[in-house]
């Protein structure tokens, strides 16, 4: 099945069995309106039903279905928490799930092959790519003026290189 991380428990909250989640998402409101998520426990998944969600200082605060104390919480800490594709918020235009983006092939918009997308970046400003070339890396800016074209289905990427990112 294909996963995405939206999260990691980070700690308990409570006495009650609330779990701490350090969201990997941009948006809380992704996790908070989850009504299952996936508990990934030292590489077993474990499907679990979400029982309440609310924030709190920047994280997310979730109730799980069988986790009713604080000890059952505290097992789960380390855990990532995940959801499948068809869970996930659908992406808008010139959006894409970072998971789609590694292993790209990334071209100039002369048709050069400059490599592999195998790194991101993720900064304050924009994402930045991080292609492996033959030589050194290139650091690509992930904004409209370098990135022409990201064609999922031939797992293809067209650039423009500004001056200096070679």
């Amino acid at each position: 099945m294909d996963y995405f991380s939206v999260g990691k428990i980070v700690n308990t909250h409570g006495i009650k069995g609330e779990v701490k989640v350090y969201p990997y998402v941009d948006d809380l409101n992704e996790i908070l309106g989850l009504e299952r998520v996936f508990v990934e426990k030292k590489g077993e998944i474990e499907e679990k039903k979400v029982l309440g969600a609310r924030f709190h200082k920047g994280m997310a605060l979730l109730s799980l279905e069988g986790v009713k104390n604080m000890t059952e919480a505290e097992a789960l800490k380390g855990c990532v928490l995940k959801i499948t594709r068809d869970m996930a918020e659908p992406c808008g235009e010139d959006e894409y799930f970072v998971k789609d983006l590694y292993g790209m092939e990334v071209v100039t918009e002369k048709g050069e092959s400059l490599g592999e997308l195998y790194d991101i970046l993720f900064t304050g400003a924009n994402d930045v790519y991080v292609v492996k070339t033959e030589g050194k890396d290139i650091l690509i800016p992930a904004v409209k003026q370098c990135i022409l074209k990201v064609d999922l289905s031939e797992g293809k990427m067209t650039v423009r290189l500004l001056e200096g990112l070679r």
